[in-house]
């Protein structure tokens, strides 16, 4: 075992002790106004986070998989409709999609980004799709009309999304992005010659503030943004019991709303966010620049037209499940994100997805090590993490050489 103290893979401590003042006050406003539901913190935070998002507006709901599937339902997506995704995401994504009464089918991911296809999304548009004789398009997988195209924002990186929309256009498709790990991250649209923030480029979008996210709640918490007013207004009724104004019920809803703690405290943590995505991009060039020498670690791939906020800092190994095992032994903390694609969930078993259908994503996550990633991460720490991955590294060469 090491000498050095262990580096945990995310420290939720140190921003909260850092902020515990500030933090404290917002329980203190609820409890002596007791404002727990809704309120002035749900609606300054809700404006706050849309000028974040440079969108119209921003609605605060429970969870991220909530303002996903509110998103989509408010989009226009029908039950029975083909939502079109990638494998390699969380089940959220997915679970969405199916909440909302329509079928994912995916399409693979970029083998650098590991963000959606462009090339795969078109081929699924024109060799798995056809029209009817109303002109609607058709899986010839399920034989559903495919309405939308859900592209999620991995890691903290934006997908290549002016090729996305180009073809959504094309097809007739709504885009609904999955930003839930990528708030602040930027995209350079080539068409609207200039940067875009993640949740502001498609129809809606949705955001997750689970503890461990850039921008994390002290429980579970979501925003859906969008610039469309329709879409906002049936956010708002889906995520409160269908109503229009109270106990007037449009449609059948959900009980989805954000309690007005977790909307204080992320005020709160909201205008710090800036300055810790900031210190995320460092930490990633740091890495990248100590790790550039390492033939047998692949780092992340940021494009010319992307800022990531590094939600993960995510590398890829073929010896990936003894790396984690050694960086274990040296105190250091990892995660796999994900480790088995959806395809190949057994929740989605009744797809009928082999591997080989996606290789991609199938590759990438039999690869995939997330190494520690946080603001408050020291360069001591850093470096701690980097000694251990080229350790482990040359080990894993000489053991080749030597067998060879």
């Amino acid at each position: 075992m090491s000498n050095h103290q262990s580096v945990p893979f995310l420290d939720l401590v140190a921003p909260h002790v850092e902020l515990e003042e500030e933090l404290t006050a917002v329980f203190q406003r609820a409890l002596r106004t007791a404002g727990f539901i809704g309120g002035p913190m749900v609606e300054e935070f809700e404006k706050s986070f849309a000028v974040f998002c440079d969108t119209a507006d921003s609605i605060a709901v429970s969870s991220g998989t909530d303002a996903l599937r509110f998103a989509i339902m408010a989009s226009g997506v029908q039950p029975g409709d083909v939502s079109v995704t990638v494998p390699h995401t969380f089940i959220a994504t997915t679970e969405a999609i199916s909440q909302a009464g329509a079928l994912p089918e995916f399409v693979d991911v970029d083998e650098r980004t590991y963000n959606m296809s462009v090339e795969s999304l078109r081929q699924y548009l024109e060799q798995q799709c056809s029209r009817d004789q109303s002109g609607k398009l058709i899986s010839r997988r399920s034989n559903r009309p495919v309405t939308s195209i859900v592209p999620v924002h991995l890691y903290g990186q934006m997908a290549d999304m002016d090729p996305i929309l180009a073809l959504a256009e094309e097809y007739g498709l709504v885009v609904i992005e999955d930003a839930c790990q990528a708030h602040g991250a930027e995209y350079f649209s080539k068409k609207l010659n200039r940067w875009m923030k993640a949740g502001s480029v498609g129809r809606a979008a949705a955001f997750s503030f689970y503890p461990g996210k850039n921008l994390g709640a002290c429980g579970e918490a979501g925003a859906a943004t969008t610039n469309d007013s329709e879409i906002s207004a049936k956010i708002r009724m889906l995520r409160d019991h269908g109503q229009a104004k109270k106990y007037y019920h449009d449609v059948e809803g959900y009980n989805g709303r954000l309690d007005a703690i977790q909307a204080g405290l992320l005020s709160v943590k909201l205008a710090h966010l800036a300055q810790w995505n900031a210190r995320r991009r460092e930490l990633a060039a740091e890495y990248n620049q100590l790790l550039a020498n390492n033939d047998a670690v692949g780092c992340p791939w940021e494009p010319s037209w992307s800022r990531s906020v590094y939600h993960l800092y995510v590398i890829r190994t073929t010896e990936r499940d003894r790396m984690i095992e050694s960086l274990k032994q040296a105190g250091i903390g990892t995660g796999i994100h994900y480790p088995v694609p959806l395809h190949l969930q057994k929740a989605y078993s009744g797809l009928n997805y082999k591997p080989e259908d996606f290789p991609v994503a199938t590759r990438v996550a039999a690869e995939i090590v997330s190494l520690p990633m946080f603001p408050q991460l020291s360069g001591d720490q850093q470096a701690q993490v980097v000694n251990a991955v080229q350790a482990f590294s040359a080990r894993a060469v000489s053991e080749t050489v030597s067998v060879a």
